[in-house]
């Protein structure tokens, strides 16, 4: 088994129309072990900014924190809000630090810019090397599925409740499938002027 499988997790991101969600579960495992069923993998990085960190629990956490802490320090020097896509380029550049004794984390960045409030999902390796794309971005174990559910799922320009419904379905039906992720479900919905979470139920087996 990876040691990228050892705690199991499941997260997406998706792109709407001028919003963007993202979503995981709930599960902390050790291995086929269920430990714990609220472990947060989604952190708020700022007011329309948020990452997703799939992986090692372990790692999830160190990274938060030294996330946090970067961004904390950009704040101060820039004195202004970070954009989502230089906020990629600062997580890139804190895994790719790390390259020959890695975090295990890939993380997810889903956002609206600051100014334009233009929305921004993009996601990374375990060395930092970024994708960006227009639709949706998955990792975790149950990439895999949730590739599946989302390539039939997802259409452009949906609205935020529309957004909602696609996201949270391809989470669950994803995870159902994945017998290391699951246990409950979190998606946060990002709009220009409020950010909506909401708490999914899920199989508990």
């Amino acid at each position: 088994m990876s040691i990228m499988e050892y705690n199991g997790s499941a997260v997406v991101a998706m792109l709407g129309k001028d919003c963007v969600a993202i979503a995981s579960d709930r599960r902390l495992g050790i291995r086929a072990q269920t430990v714990s069923c609220d472990f947060q993998k989604i952190f708020e990085m700022g007011d329309r900014l948020y990452v997703g960190l799939p992986g090692l629990a372990t790692d999830v956490q160190t990274v938060a924190n030294r996330l946090r802490f970067r961004l904390n320090l950009y704040r101060l020097r820039e004195n202004r809000e970070i954009k989502p896509k230089t906020f990629m380029s600062m997580a890139s550049n804190l895994l790719y630090e790390r390259r020959f004794g890695p975090y295990f984390v890939e993380p997810i960045i889903a956002g609206l810019d600051p100014k334009t409030f233009q929305p921004y999902i993009s996601s990374m390796d375990l060395i930092g090397c970024p994708m960006e794309t227009k639709d949706f971005v998955v990792g975790g174990t149950s990439a895999e599925q949730l590739y599946g559910m989302c390539e039939s799922l997802w259409r452009p320009d949906m609205e935020p409740e529309d957004l909602f419904e696609t996201i949270a379905q391809a989470l669950l039906n994803a995870q159902d499938r994945d017998a290391l992720s699951g246990w409950g479900g979190i998606v946060h919905i990002i709009e220009k002027d409020k950010v909506t979470t909401r708490h999914l139920k899920a199989r508990m087996d």
